[in-house]
């Protein structure tokens, strides 16, 4: 059995597709004139050098009072 790099049920975004571009005013523009209906794609070819990882959210600070019982 083969599994994807990020798994099997990667959800379909144009972001990280192989058919996709951006133009310059930062917009997507899909070269096989498809666009996603339903979260599916029929032209959807996923590129995981395309995916920008999410950041990690910020750790709030702590006082040593908080660790005191």
């Amino acid at each position: 059995m083969f599994f994807k790099l990020f798994g099997n049920n990667i959800e379909v975004d144009c972001s990280y597709c192989d058919n996709c571009i951006t133009n310059a005013d930062g917009g997507q523009i899909c070269m096989k004139n498809r666009c996603i209906e339903d979260g599916k794609c029929r032209k959807f070819s996923y590129n995981p050098l395309l995916r920008k990882p999410f950041r990690p959210p910020v750790l709030p600070k702590f006082n040593p009072e908080d660790f005191q019982l």
